[in-house]
């Protein structure tokens, strides 16, 4: 498909616009946060994706080279191109890379339970896995874990529970994924990683379009159109889909609820936590 024909789709769908000023409100958001918490730096898994390197690019230009460290987190499924990636933002950006292998913790893992995984389940431990490493190494470094989770995903449970899902902050939470590519572009991430189609690595071949059963680009158009609290029908006219996509999207948004809320805790005191107790 012609760059011709992407830009009239895009045209067509009413994707949300991402604001001028978005990276600089970023910037300041994680400078702030290291600063409250006293922190010596920033930790992020850097797969050699456009989320991640985006993030890592933002924390950089918020706090500076030096303050930030990449992890990369193969295991033998892993596509070898994640890696070579990581190690090109990576140098891009001026920071350090780890590369830690986490094929052996799964395999203890699965082995000590005695108990066989479907894919899906595989997956899940593969991303909490990495989590455990990435909170490991922040612990002994005094360093913040900064997520790399974009809103599309989200807004529609996208991503694993105590898993990718799992961190201190999420600089890019309220960025849409077209609205990343946009603001990538803006910041020089190479052009080679904004284009690669979009995957967890988590099973061979995998891709995020391919599991989710539709592009970004109408994903967003879709979520816009809620956000808006538009009528079903003219956000499936503006994203140029079936209304039974739109109420997919929203099923979708519908169940994953737990995922972007603590615990719920049962009421029995006068202020309760994650109810009425209100934080400052």
């Amino acid at each position: 498909m012609g760059l011709f024909v992407l830009f009239r789709i895009a045209e067509a769908m009413q994707l949300p616009k991402l604001r001028k000023d978005a990276a600089e409100i970023i910037e300041a958001f994680i400078a702030t946060r290291l600063e409250e918490a006293g922190a010596d730096g920033i930790a992020i898994g850097l797969s050699g994706g456009l989320d991640s390197s985006l993030t890592a690019s933002l924390s950089v230009r918020a706090v500076g080279r030096d303050r930030v460290l990449g992890v990369a987190m193969p295991e033998e499924d892993s596509n070898p191109q994640d890696l070579e990636h990581a190690y090109l933002m990576a140098k891009s950006l001026g920071i350090e890379l780890r590369v830690i292998d986490i094929g052996k913790p799964l395999v203890s893992l699965v082995e000590c339970t005695d108990a066989k995984p479907d894919k899906l389940t595989l997956a899940n431990l593969k991303a909490r896995t990495r989590m455990i490493v990435l909170y490991y190494l922040a612990n002994t470094e005094n360093r913040l874990v900064m997520g790399c989770s974009n809103k599309s995903e989200l807004m529609v449970g996208y991503f694993t529970k105590f898993g990718d899902g799992a961190s201190d902050y999420l600089p890019i939470g309220d960025l849409y994924k077209t609205q990343v590519r946009d603001l990538a572009h803006k910041l020089g991430i190479p052009v080679t990683i904004i284009e690669k189609p979009p995957s967890a690595g988590l099973w061979k071949d995998q891709t995020d379009e391919g599991e989710m059963g539709l592009s970004y680009d109408m994903l967003d158009s879709i979520l816009y159109g809620l956000e808006m609290q538009l009528q079903d029908l003219e956000i499936a006219s503006r994203a140029d889909c079936d209304p039974f996509m739109v109420e997919e999207v929203r099923s979708r948004v519908r169940r994953s609820i737990h995922k972007r809320r603590a615990p719920l805790i049962p009421k029995i005191g006068i202020r309760t936590p994650g109810y009425d107790w209100r934080e400052p």
